[in-house]
């Protein structure tokens, strides 16, 4: 994708923050690898002056390190930081969810059902890019009906460590059918205005996926192990 400069610089620099973050996101940047920013510009055809600012604000967002005499480096979290992260979330998740259920208002609901019946004609056409950005924009909207400054605050924060790896977790096919399926509960349970259930949809929800993401990451540690024993 060509990005063209533009007259409004703050939507320019928008535009590649999130066109960075997309890519991070997507592992088309691989975690642990160096963010250049001559390269990056090139690429996206714009000044360096909009990539410094983008992975400024992606290492505010956790999403990149800015270490000393190597540059930004997409993070790559250990296994335990995984599990961690995704526990956190859980929980997070599943308050976001119980308080979503007591407030979400009826504007906000018919919201979530359009956006529902967009992601479930991406996953019928396998459109994974398209479906994990309705997915985040459900998460996002069950979060802020929830009605808590603090708690949005903190989901933002936590799960941008994460989304690289809950976009990985749908590529399983028998696992993001499941996770559709579980979308489709909490619909069901927010028009019930049943806080109890879709308190534990939520958390069940991203435990389903953190042991998805664990399987994934020990399978390739134990091939690159493999491969490595060869040579």
């Amino acid at each position: 994708m060509t990005v063209i400069e533009q007259p409004n610089s703050q939507n320019l620099h928008e535009a590649i923050f999130q066109k960075l973050r997309l890519l991070l996101v997507e592992g088309k940047i691989v975690p642990g690898s160096k963010l250049n920013e001559r390269e990056l510009a090139e690429s996206l055809n714009v000044s360096r002056t909009p990539i410094r600012e983008a992975i400024r604000r992606l290492a505010a967002d956790g999403l990149v390190e800015l270490i000393a005499n190597r540059g930004a480096i997409a993070v790559q979290l250990s296994l335990e930081d995984v599990i961690n992260t995704f526990n956190v979330i859980a929980d997070l998740e599943g308050f976001s969810g119980e308080l979503a259920a007591n407030n979400i208002s009826d504007t906000a609901l018919s919201e979530l059902e359009a956006l529902q019946y967009e992601m479930m004609a991406s996953y019928a056409r396998r459109d994974l890019s398209t479906y994990y950005k309705l997915n985040l924009r459900i998460h996002h909207l069950i979060n802020q009906a929830a009605n808590n400054p603090v708690l949005a605050q903190l989901f933002s924060q936590v799960n941008a460590r994460i989304e690289a790896l809950r976009f990985r977790s749908n590529q399983d096919g028998v696992k993001w059918e499941k996770a559709v399926e579980e979308h489709q509960e909490m619909l069901d349970a927010l028009k019930a205005r049943d806080s109890a259930r879709m308190r534990k949809i939520m958390i069940q929800h991203v435990q389903n996926k953190r042991d998805v993401v664990v399987q994934l990451l020990k399978a390739e540690t134990e091939a690159t192990t493999a491969a490595e024993a060869v040579k």
